[in-house]
């Protein structure tokens, strides 16, 4: 059977999802202890990566096993897991399912905060330069689409091709607080972070709107501006058809 289970995490303590040799990882933890509970080796397969110190309010992931999973399990699991680490759902899912390939779109938040707040320390970026909103949402708008955003993927990316269709992007203000919102059908490595970073320049005046379709067509990484902190954002949703849950 093919479960889907729904994960939260603050990233913080962690060098992204993906297992890594000496470095401690969402992933490893996350199979040890299902390793552990299911008493069987237990390989997870999550809807995308996360990198090191960006958090998590809704990821999935699946696995297969032979043995009935319920939501009995939650309660488990999450006695098992670390306090930064919490298990939401489970749900069975057809054999054709899957928690990466399945899925429609991610949307992804950066906050940031413009006053002091240790509150919102390792949860949120602390800028406290004065910006202008306006232009950065007329310069968000210009992402949106189907386009090759390779100017705003890592470099040495093994990726077949890096077209994205953007279909929501701009920025919230609720008075000290800061949120870019931004989904598509899927994120290249480091894209939203050098997203915000290229539009926090706008919002200082130091890259014109209309710049942001010429960085875009460049296809270039250094046309683009340096990545923001990734204390920042946040993955906060994964939407999946519903053929793919036995319901």
């Amino acid at each position: 059977m093919r479960y889907l289970f729904e994960i939260a995490y603050k990233g913080t303590h962690y060098h992204g999802w993906q297992r890594q040799k000496n470095a401690t990882t969402v992933q490893e933890v996350v199979e040890e202890t299902l390793s552990t509970l299911l008493r069987e080796p237990t390989a997870i397969v999550a809807s995308g990566r996360t990198d090191t110190g960006v958090h998590c309010v809704q990821q999935f992931f699946h696995i297969e096993t032979d043995k009935e999973v319920s939501t009995d399990l939650i309660y488990a699991i999450n006695n098992f897991l670390p306090a930064d680490i919490a298990i939401r759902n489970i749900e069975s899912i057809k054999d054709d399912g899957h928690a990466r390939f399945s899925a429609l779109n991610r949307k992804y938040e950066y906050r940031i905060h413009t006053e002091k707040d240790p509150f919102q320390e390792k949860l949120s970026y602390y800028y406290h330069r004065p910006l202008n909103i306006k232009t950065m949402n007329e310069a968000a708008a210009l992402l949106l689409g189907r386009k090759d955003f390779e100017s705003f993927s890592r470099v040495k990316t093994e990726v077949n091709n890096f077209f994205c269709d953007i279909t929501e992007a701009y920025w919230e203000i609720n008075n000290v607080h800061l949120i870019f919102h931004i989904r598509a059908n899927r994120f290249l490595r480091g894209m939203v972070r050098a997203i915000v970073g290229t539009l926090l320049q706008v919002g200082l005046g130091k890259i014109a709107v209309e710049q942001t379709e010429i960085i875009i067509s460049a296809k270039n990484r250094k046309k683009a501006g340096a990545a923001a902190p990734a204390h920042g954002l946040f993955l906060t949703e994964v939407c999946y058809p519903s053929e793919i849950f036995n319901h």
